[in-house]
């Protein structure tokens, strides 16, 4: 039905209702308005936009384990950001005369720009065992140097009037793209230094096998003296128990031969055997020295051999000692390999925690997509509500489809 066959009544009314629903649509316009509003200053609260930051590069030798975005730590808090990774130009030297490979270029935002000093380094720090790496600035002052120091760039409130010039040590005025250039501190990467333990343990494998044997033939060699003593140490037993009959009979003997006046030997013996007697003795004083000689002789060798044993025990002590040795340097490759574990542990607890808040952030967003499809629901039921109302029950007719002629019964 056309508005001017309305009744001035209908139009009052219809104009009340167009005035409601176009306020509805501003109220919900502004509220839009002021949430993405709101979304904007808390993102860029978040990111950092209304604070200053101070531009830095660096030189490193190799690029890996970064990234444009990761945070750059200063005293262990989340100081700034790199913002750029790039290859160097091919022969590129540094203001020293160093060759570079890879320039880093990162902001460090206040309020710890006035942290960074003339004397402060990048240091390279590892994040974990899968390559990954981040960059800490250390604090100014604490190098350990004797000269003056200075910060490197000069603030004034909220923002940055001066950069400093290294070599004279002063300040001048910055311009578009004036960055200040920090030393860096950059250790081997955590699978150079992973090769390199392998290959010392490699190295010291057969060393260790080699100290093994020599031990092991030490062990025979003592064993084989040893025996050698027992069997030494015997026969010098039997010999000196042989020996004493001898020597007992032959001192009963001398003494009866010594004064044979008034004895059995002056019958026994006559005056012309005296003379060949007495040669006799002789010949056995000589042969009881000699048999003297051959015991003292035999006590040297014993001595000799408790001088060897004493060797030997000298031998086991430094063998021993060497065993210790290798126990400690096995002990300390545990305790590496331990550590190692440690932070094997501790990266994975990091992974997933950082698949905790993933998840967290995946199963938030439900709710959003919820709240879009209960505004399309009342947003449907607002239309039919229209269509429903008397008023405008009209407006939403539509003419109907012609009846199909039924052809008649026969």
């Amino acid at each position: 039905m056309p508005l001017q066959d309305l009744t001035p009544q209908l139009r009052t009314r219809l104009s009340r209702v167009e005035r409601i629903v176009g306020l509805f649509v501003s109220v919900a316009t502004l509220l839009l308005l002021a949430g993405f509003a709101y979304y904007l200053h808390h993102t860029a609260q978040k990111k950092g936009w209304f604070l200053t930051k101070a531009p830095y590069f660096v030189y490193l030798h190799s690029g890996a384990g970064f990234k444009v975005g990761d945070t750059v730590r200063l005293l262990g808090f989340d100081a700034g950001e790199i913002t750029k990774i790039t290859a160097a130009k091919p022969y590129e030297y540094d203001e020293k005369g160093r060759m570079v490979d890879v320039y880093i270029e990162f902001y460090v935002h206040a309020p710890y720009i006035g942290y960074v000093w003339d004397d402060s380094v990048v240091k390279i720090r590892s994040a974990g065992l899968l390559g990954a790496r981040f960059l800490e600035v250390t604090k100014g002052g604490t190098s350990g140097s004797t000269n003056k120091l200075f910060p490197t760039y000069q603030e004034a409130g909220s923002k940055l009037t001066g950069i400093l010039i290294p070599t004279q040590k002063a300040y001048t005025n910055i311009v578009a793209g004036a960055k200040y250039h920090l030393e860096a501190d950059e250790p081997p990467d955590l699978s150079s230094q992973m090769d390199d333990v392998m290959k010392q343990v490699k190295a010291a494998i057969p060393t260790i096998l080699n100290l093994t044997n020599q031990i092991a033939a030490v062990m025979a060699n003592a064993q084989s003296i040893s025996s050698n003593v027992n069997t030494l140490s015997s026969n010098a037993n039997r010999l000196i128990a042989a020996a004493q009959p001898i020597v007992t009979n032959l001192h009963v003997i001398t003494g009866n031969l010594k004064e044979p006046r008034g004895s059995l030997g002056e019958w026994l013996i006559p005056t012309n055997l005296n003379s060949q007697l007495e040669q006799t003795l002789g010949t056995t004083r000589t042969t009881l020295t000699n048999a003297s000689a051959t015991l003292t002789n035999l006590s040297a060798t014993v001595v000799t051999a408790g001088a060897t044993m004493t060797n030997l025990s000298t031998t086991l002590t430094n063998v021993n000692l060497t065993l210790l040795t290798a126990n400690q340097f096995v002990g300390h490759t545990d305790t590496n390999l331990t550590a190692l574990l440690d932070n094997v542990g501790s990266s994975l607890t990091n992974l997933a925690n950082l698949t905790s808040n993933l998840n967290a952030q995946v199963q938030g967003n439900p709710q959003l997509v919820a709240e879009i499809g209960h505004a399309i629901v009342s947003a449907n039921d607002l239309m039919q509500g229209l269509k429903r109302h008397w008023l405008l029950r009209s407006a939403f007719k539509t003419n109907k489809a012609p009846a199909t002629a039924t052809p008649p019964k026969k």
